[in-house]
């Protein structure tokens, strides 16, 4: 008798945990007092960063919002407390909640400081239903981090997100592939991952208002009009997102190293911008080289006094490490691109299509004759190791008050809650 075997299909559980309020949440509990009051916190205004990073309850009552600058913030609320980020701290209390994480599951995948990604498809027999798994999870940070979190729980990881996004904050949300289009197919389709405030007006043209009618869209105007971004906007409102969750030791490979500086004050010229260029592209290539990687690829990212942003990239044909080398491309890409009517207010410089330095690559006949670049590179970093950063430097930097020091955390904010 011949016996057949059916495979089953396994539904993933996915959790997605969003610590709320982070940056002031943290805030709050390391100093209890803060939470009877309008806290925010909020950039060094005196370096054009003075927005609000973050805030309590309180504060969000009075129509504070992330992203708010300081001065609307008080405008809401004259009495708010503004306090200045500690990042360490934040990713002291981030790296406690991952250990709580793989307490459940070895996949976890972090989705910025304050949000994470589980897999607890293989754990539900040891404890638990997802949503139960959730709402221990919820309790332990409660109890021994001092933190709340929304909890969402699905069967992929775009609908998780979403769920924790709806969740009242310290609950979970469960979406099921029994409910999801009830529950979400009303919704604004800006609500999904993925879909921010420029591409959401343009589905708007093409009358696609909700979820359900993105996941009814056509594909083929969907693929013309956005490329493949716009098949996977469909799936991803069908439900049919599959991308696995990381295992914890899993990192995501390096696609690109880069630094990005708000000036002090407005850039008006290009001996101006050449100068931002020339810093960042130094800060880029110092970490290219800790890295040991070299790159094919500059892009630089515009953003002006009207805070519109552009990004720009050029590829070449042979692989770059070097500070003036990454400088020449990126003033190149800012000179054809950068509408001089509009001062520039924010400049980023990044190499990609890295890959590791040795390995098999293109040279350039003419820039690449000698190893003289590298040498001085060399030579850079151990006086700098040695004596600090700032003890050599080039010379079109002297005296440039728009250009503060890099060793400012705020530039590499994680995220932003």
């Amino acid at each position: 008798m011949r016996r057949l075997w059916y495979n089953s299909i396994i539904v993933r559980c996915i959790i997605h945990s969003d610590l709320c309020n982070f940056y002031a949440s943290v805030e709050c509990m390391l100093k209890p007092s803060l939470k009877d009051v309008p806290l925010v916190v909020g950039g060094d205004e005196t370096k054009r960063h003075g927005i609000v990073l973050a805030k309590n309850p309180l504060a969000k009552a009075k129509g504070i919002k992330t992203g708010d600058t300081l001065w609307e913030a008080r405008r809401k609320e004259p009495s708010i407390v503004i306090v200045p980020p500690h990042f360490d701290t934040y990713m002291h209390y981030s790296q406690l909640a991952n250990e709580i994480y793989i307490r459940y599951t070895s996949k976890v995948e972090a989705y910025g400081a304050d949000e994470c990604w589980l897999d607890v498809t293989n754990s539900k027999k040891l404890f638990g239903s997802g949503k139960e798994i959730a709402d221990d999870i919820r309790k332990i940070i409660k109890q021994e981090l001092g933190l709340t979190v929304s909890c969402g729980v699905s069967f992929n990881k775009i609908f998780a997100k979403l769920a924790s996004d709806m969740a009242d904050p310290d609950a979970t949300l469960e979406i099921t592939k029994d409910n999801f289009k009830e529950k979400l197919y009303n919704l604004p389709c800006d609500k999904l991952m993925g879909i921010g405030r420029k591409t959401y007006p343009k589905l708007l043209d093409y009358n696609i208002r909700t979820i359900g009618d993105l996941a009814l869209a056509n594909p083929i105007m969907m693929k013309r009009n956005f490329g493949i971004n716009g098949l996977k906007m469909i799936q991803f409102a069908k439900g049919e997102d599959n991308e696995p969750v990381r295992e914890y030791v899993e990192s995501r490979e390096m696609q690109s190293i880069g630094h990005g500086m708000t000036a002090t004050k407005d850039i008006v010229t290009y001996d101006d911008s050449d100068t931002v260029i020339y810093y960042l592209a130094d800060l880029v290539a110092r970490r290219m080289r800790r890295t040991g990687v070299q790159g094919k690829g500059v892009a630089v990212g515009l953003r002006d006094s009207n805070l519109e942003s552009i990004t720009r990239q050029t590829k070449l044909i042979f692989d770059i490490s070097n500070a003036t080398q990454i400088a020449k491309a990126a003033i190149q890409l800012t000179r054809d691109n950068w509408n001089r009517s509009l001062p520039l207010r924010t400049i980023t410089v990044s190499v990609f299509n890295l890959s590791m330095i040795g390995s098999e690559s293109q040279i350039s006949m003419f820039e690449q004759t000698d190893n003289r670049p590298a040498r001085l590179d060399a030579a850079l970093d151990t006086i700098r190791s040695r004596y600090g950063y700032d003890k050599i430097i080039r010379a079109n930097l002297i005296e440039r008050d728009f250009i503060y020091d890099k060793s400012d955390a705020e530039d590499f904010l994680p995220f932003m809650r």
